[in-house]
């Protein structure tokens, strides 16, 4: 353990977080997603949220400021009349940890995974709110 970095935050996790540099992606997968068929490397957070993680990581991940849109989310399946709620937290999270911008690309199904193989990780969640996938994109530690 170490002062000030919150036990949501397993040492594999904060490992992945500091060996990434910037432009590297990471996913917030929620308990649906094909984390193990798709991750270069794998990190298991199991009995978390994905806001939670999310709030976590962004006390200590600043987001890429060179790209206009630096958090992708899934967008919903035509044809699924579902409004993803949990959207609303991640816009309020981001907004907080990202000078009030919560500037979020939303891609396809399918391109959403092929984005996600890509990643430098995935942190599986036990999250059960559909569409609560997060892919995040880091940017330059400055301080």
């Amino acid at each position: 353990m170490l002062k000030g970095i919150p036990a949501i935050i397993s040492p594999e996790l904060i490992k992945v977080l500091m060996e990434m540099g910037h432009g590297d992606e990471i996913v917030l997968a929620d308990a649906n997603f094909p984390a193990a068929s798709k991750a270069r490397r794998l990190v298991r957070c199991d009995g978390h949220n994905v806001p939670d993680l999310l709030e976590a990581i962004l006390k200590y991940f600043p987001l890429d400021t060179y790209v206009k849109k630096p958090v992708v989310l899934m967008e919903v399946v035509a044809g699924d009349s579902l409004e993803p709620v949990i959207w609303k937290k991640y816009h309020d999270i981001i907004k907080k940890y990202n000078n009030g911008s919560s500037a979020i690309e939303y891609l396809e199904r399918f391109e959403f995974y092929n984005r996600a193989s890509r990643a430098y990780a995935i942190v599986t969640s036990s999250e059960m709110a559909l569409y609560a996938n997060i892919i995040l994109k880091k940017g330059v530690v400055s301080e």
